[in-house]
């Protein structure tokens, strides 16, 4: 792990009409946010970077995530491209793979035998389409789940100021941290995360995928949304998302890294009985503490830099940023942790 990480500090955009993205945008970058990141929960994550792209000159802004297993590397590579066009370079393309409900029932594509290996031949894919538009060079990508030969100039964007578009891959598990130190840019580490899961799977992971093929594990931006708690109902709050979180088998590993196994276990059985009002009472205070920062609101950006400096390279708060958020806490934070692009 690199000891000398420059943390940037940034914002999560609240899914938002796209109507009322620009006044977000023009705001966050106001305030000094070094970026801003859109979900995909409610809306499209890559329809508002055209808008944030117009309204601002320097602020990234990046898919956290956009979900990749839900799209073509066609569809994912034409909306990069234009965003990193447009926006001049600032563009970060956030890619995950969902989970197997969410792909098959919510988008209605097919789960693959290998969901990491075919988030590996997705990328692989992508970047053999932009390699084409900028270089002219014939478009031949034969892989397990994509061929892709057919790239006619009716149909090529053509070469843009800044090809070299950041891909970050988003994940829980070692599987997506390896691949995404072998082939990625950053990674988004999930909300449900302790210090000690970054320290002692997430880096050593980066690392042993970047080992694989030569590449230094500090090329790859470690990226953290961060669950914090500055009062009871935040407190109540955040002990619901863990709880949630916790439930799923799929990121039962940071529960099992702590010993809360059984918990977990108990949690899964009432999410299967729909008792989603009695899980955040199985959070004690030693696992809010240990998932969140739980702060007073004017010690919680010490209390946020003094568990994240050195260990992520960007961190956002699992706290949306909306038109309606007062303008102060955000600039206390941003004053202890800024650092803008």
């Amino acid at each position: 792990m690199a000891h000398d990480r420059t943390l940037k500090f940034d914002a999560a955009i609240a899914p938002s009409a796209l109507n009322r993205i620009p006044a977000l945008a023009e705001r966050a970058e106001d305030l000094g946010f070094s970026a801003v990141w859109t979900s995909e929960t409610q809306h499209n994550a890559f329809l508002p970077h055209a808008l944030i792209a117009e309204h601002t000159t320097r602020l990234l802004s990046g898919t956290a995530v956009a979900i990749a297993l839900a799209r073509s590397p066609g569809d994912l590579a034409y909306s990069a491209w234009d965003l990193a066009a447009a926006s001049g370079g600032r563009f970060l393309l956030g890619l995950g793979t969902q989970v197997k409900p969410h792909i098959e029932r919510r988008f209605g594509m097919p789960w693959p035998d290998s969901p990491v290996g075919k988030m590996r031949e997705m990328i692989a894919a992508i970047r053999a389409l932009w390699r084409s538009w900028q270089t002219g060079d014939r478009l031949n990508f034969r892989g397990e789940y994509f061929k892709l030969t057919l790239m006619t100039p009716f149909f090529n964007p053509g070469p843009i100021d800044h090809p070299e578009i950041p891909i970050y891959l988003a994940g829980v598990n070692t599987g997506l941290c390896r691949l995404a130190g072998e082939i990625a840019d950053g990674f988004h580490a999930h909300p449900l995360h302790s210090a000690r899961y970054l320290r002692e799977v997430v880096h050593p992971a980066l690392a042993e995928g970047a080992g694989r093929v030569g590449r230094d594990a500090s090329e790859i931006a470690l990226s953290v949304s961060a669950f914090v708690a500055t009062n009871e109902e935040e407190r109540t709050f955040v002990r619901s998302q863990i709880a949630f979180y916790a439930s799923t088998p799929s990121y039962r590993a940071v529960m099992a890294l702590h010993g809360w196994q059984d918990t977990a276990e108990q949690l899964s059985g009432l999410a299967r009985k729909g008792a989603w009002d009695q899980m955040g009472g199985l959070i004690d205070d030693e696992m809010l503490a240990t998932f969140a920062v739980v702060a007073h609101p004017d010690e919680l950006g010490a209390a946020l830099d003094e568990r994240y400096r050195g260990l992520v390279d960007r961190l956002s708060l699992y706290r949306p940023f909306t038109l309606e958020s007062a303008p102060g806490p955000w600039k206390a934070l941003i004053k202890v942790l800024g650092e803008v692009d």
